[in-house]
């Protein structure tokens, strides 16, 4: 399963660093000149960090179209204390044994990711992409601007495909495409899809699909999406979550 763990890890990398930030209202907006937008979400990334701990209650359902014994469900506790520190627990889990252990490879992937200092190069920045203005779209009944994104270097964390922006707090709201290198010869394609929402004043991913088509076994797919984000002092309050195991 090092193949499926190797596109996995890839939407939760972009999904830790374009995920903080600010939430505001939205608005109508005027178009802006494509350099100030750039520049606008780039001080965004730069400044975004959350000030206080938080505990995100996410599902994540890996599954292979051509083989069913593959279909693996994980609910996981992440607790992130800021600046960098990121732990998980897994609650419960259910499926196929290799699934669990991508799932629980991708949530190393992310704690790993949260302090290693290689942030700026998974960016969505000038350094790392060459943008296009698409237009003015709606995304969920909310303005957006749609930009497209060219990869200015074959990895596998960066990604060919259209970003949604909010026209007011310079967030991403959404992000899909195509990954500009796939990590194996075994990966034809890799597409991915993250949303991202405000949960309790923090900008951060909701949804996350990863697509591989993987040379003779097929299609396969992981989905996540948050069950619940609470302070950590809200969890103090009720008390911890019981856990089927866990991850120091």
């Amino acid at each position: 399963m090092r193949v499926a763990t190797d596109w996995l890890t890839i939407g939760a990398s972009i999904a830790l660093l374009c995920g903080f930030g600010a939430a505001q209202q939205n608005a109508y907006y005027p178009p802006l000149p494509l350099t100030s937008i750039i520049d606008a979400v780039e001080k965004t990334q730069a400044q975004a960090s959350p000030r206080a701990p938080y505990q995100v209650i996410r599902e994540y359902q890996l599954s292979g179209a051509n083989n069913s014994k593959a279909d693996t469900d994980v609910v996981a506790e992440v607790d992130f204390r800021p600046p960098a520190s990121k732990n998980y627990r897994i609650q419960n889990s259910s499926g196929s044994s290799r699934g669990q252990q991508v799932v629980r490879r991708v949530l190393d992937n992310e704690v790993e990711s949260a302090s290693n200092g290689n942030q700026a190069r998974i960016a969505l920045t000038r350094e790392n992409y060459d943008f296009a203005y698409i237009g003015e779209v709606i995304l969920d009944g909310q303005p957006c601007y749609l930009l497209g994104l060219k990869p200015k270097r074959k990895e596998t964390s960066l990604i060919s495909g259209q970003v949604w922006v909010d026209p007011r707090s310079f967030t991403v709201r959404r992000i899909e495409g195509e990954v500009a290198k796939t990590p194996s010869w075994w990966l034809k394609k890799i597409y991915v899809k993250i949303t991202f929402a405000d949960l309790g004043g923090i900008w951060l991913p909701t949804k996350m699909e990863a697509a591989a088509d993987v040379r003779v076994f097929g299609p396969h797919i992981l989905t996540s999406h948050v069950l619940d984000c609470r302070s950590t002092s809200e969890v103090a309050l009720i008390g911890p979550r019981r856990s089927s195991s866990s991850k120091p």
